[in-house]
This record gives structure tokens, sequence and C-alpha cells, in this order.
């Protein structure tokens, strides 16, 4: 009997795990999730706080986030590593330019901290205001402020934040006064990457990984030398397994990730006031013809390349054996027309 249970088991066992399960259709892509690191957010049930004075209702998985974008708050409150569309991408909890004071847990990040019933929060409190100005000017200084040459001038998130704040100068010094510029990724033709714009919100990789399961990009490194990289190891995007769908571009707050053709849409219109120029530096592409793929087709396309290199020993060998067969009938039957050659004479042959 435990022996016949054994079997029953396992067999249970297989019927449950869908890459094991005859019917069901293979793994295709193996990749790591952007919202692996992401913290817990949300209320667990509906809730009604009071957020700088005014009463307000939110429901269930809702954050102090969501509770301030329902009314005019008293102070600007940004939220750079949240998205608010319908992806629900972040928040990683990542910028806190978003801190709100509650009087339970004093100062916390409005992006992901749930809205509990009965909690009072004010955006206008002294200590929460220094705290959003302090870490706006951490992300500003970590930053390539050339603005007036960058394809996101105008549109660009962390502009709008430093421009609310009234930030005329980050109190910690600025990127280019410390530290020498990383060139832009130009390689890929359909999307550009400068990096000394990212401010590591995780939007893109979250946008790549969870919502088109792409599995290109991700967050490498620590500390100084954290980046954003791609899953399989690739130094430029020309090479990564890019599927060009530009979602990654379209999350992306800064200038850090922009569609080919518009990466200078916005910069002043003067000469040399463009994109490549702010920073000076620029890996170009190979000039290849590559079509996107996912990284399931790429390896297919290398395992049947090297397939046909095989098989094409073979081929080869027959092809040449075909051509030199072909060259000699040609040969043959070609006609001597050395005296056609020279009709200076005005006569012909």
């Amino acid at each position: 009997m435990s022996s016949e249970r054994d079997n029953q088991n396992h067999a249970h066992t297989h019927s449950t795990h869908g890459h094991d399960h005859p019917d069901a259709p293979p793994l295709t892509e193996d990749i790591a999730p952007g919202t692996a690191t992401d913290p817990d957010v949300g209320s667990e049930t509906s809730s009604t706080l009071t957020v700088d004075g005014r009463v307000v209702s939110v429901g269930t998985g809702a954050t102090i986030l969501d509770a301030l974008n329902t009314i005019d708050t008293e102070e600007y409150v940004p939220a750079l590593c949240s998205y608010e569309r319908e992806d629900q991408i972040g928040p990683r909890s990542e910028c806190r330019t978003c801190m709100v004071e509650t009087e339970a847990h004093g100062i916390v990040p409005a992006c992901s901290f749930p809205a509990e019933d009965g909690l009072t929060v004010r955006t206008d409190a002294e200590a929460a205001a220094e705290a959003r100005d302090v870490n706006l000017d951490l992300v500003l200084s970590d930053h390539n402020l050339r603005c007036t040459a960058c394809g996101k001038n105008g549109r660009c998130e962390l502009q709008d934040a430093a421009i609310e704040q009234e930030v005329e100068k980050p109190r910690y010094g600025v990127l280019e006064d410390r530290d020498e510029y990383e060139p832009i990724d130009d390689s890929s033709p359909f999307i550009q990457i400068d990096r000394n714009k990212c401010i590591l919100c995780n939007r893109c990789v979250e946008a790549c990984n969870d919502v088109q399961v792409a599995g290109v990009l991700q967050v490498e490194g620590s500390g100084q030398d954290t980046r954003i990289g791609f899953q399989n190891d690739s130094q430029t995007m020309e090479d990564s397994t890019c599927v060009s769908c530009g979602h990654c571009a379209t999350v992306c707050p800064t200038g850090s990730l922009v569609e080919k053709g518009i990466e200078d849409a916005t910069t002043i219109p003067l000469p040399g006031f463009n994109q490549k120029n702010s920073v000076g530096k620029t890996i170009e592409g190979t000039g290849e013809d590559k079509e996107p793929m996912t990284q399931k087709k790429r390896q297919d396309s290398t395992t049947t390349d090297a397939s046909a290199q095989t098989a094409g020993g073979t081929a080869s060998t027959e092809h040449n054996h075909e051509h030199e067969t072909q060259n000699t009938e040609e040969e043959s039957n070609q006609i001597d027309d050395t005296a056609w050659k020279d009709v200076s004479s005005g006569e012909w042959p």
C-alpha cells in the first residue's frame, strides 16, 4: 500500500508541474523578474485617512501615494520610482523623493506605505519637506544635468521635480565635477542608452521582465558601480537579446532610455546641442542588420547556425565540385573572340 501511495503522489507531483506535464508547452525563457526586490505595498482593506486635513477614502491595496493623488496636496510630492499607470510597475521605494509625515509612523515613503485606516498624513510637515529636498538633491547630484542637450528636455520627470522644488544647484554637487561620464550606448538601431542620466528607479527592468517578459535588462553591480545591464552579459544594447518593443524607453522617467529617431527631439535647436554631445563619448553600432529577437530565439539561431556549419562540409564539397564542372563546360563553350578585340581599322573581322 505504501508503495502504491508513493507512486500516486509521484504522479500527482508530475501533473501539477507545468514543465513536466506532457501537454504543457516547453519553457521558452529563463529570466530574472524585475520585481524581485520590490517591497510589499498596499492596504489589506479599503480605508479612510486624513491627508493635509482632508478626509480621503481609498480601496483595497492602496498606498499613501494613491491617497495623495486623489486631492491637491499642500506640498508637491514627486515619486520618481513609481509608475502610476495600468502596468503597475514599482514602486521600488528607491529614490525616496515622496517622503511624508504620519502621526503613527513618522516619516515614511508614500509610494510604498499602505494607506492604513485612520492614518493622518501631512505633506507640508517641515521634516518631510526637508527629507524630500535632500533625497531629490542626492538623485540630481548623480545625474547628467546638461538638460538643454537632452532628448527628454521638457518631458523629464526628474526635471519637473527639480523645477517644482525650485532647485537651483544640488547641495551635494553635480556628477561632472567629480566623475567621468560613461559613454552613451548608441549601438542599437532602436534604443539609445545614456547611463549618466539613469536614476536606478528600476522601471525599465520591471517593464522588460514583468510586463513584456523579454528578459533583457537587469540591475547589476553594487554601490557606485550599480547600473542597468543585460541578462546575457553583453556589453552593448546591440549585442543584447533586446526585442525592440520600446517599453523600457516609455517608462523611463529621464533621458536615460530614448527611442532612436527622437533622441534629439527636444534639445535646443543650435549646432552642437544634441544628446551625443552632452557626453562626448559614444559606443557606435557595427552597422550589421540584426533582427530583434528573444533570448530563446537567439539560442535557437545559434544552434541552427552551428548545425549548418557541421553539415556544411559535405555540402560545400559537393557545391565546389559542381562549380568546377560548370566552369569547365562554360570554358569549352566560349567563342574565340580574339579577332574582335581590336577594331581600330574600322573593318569587321
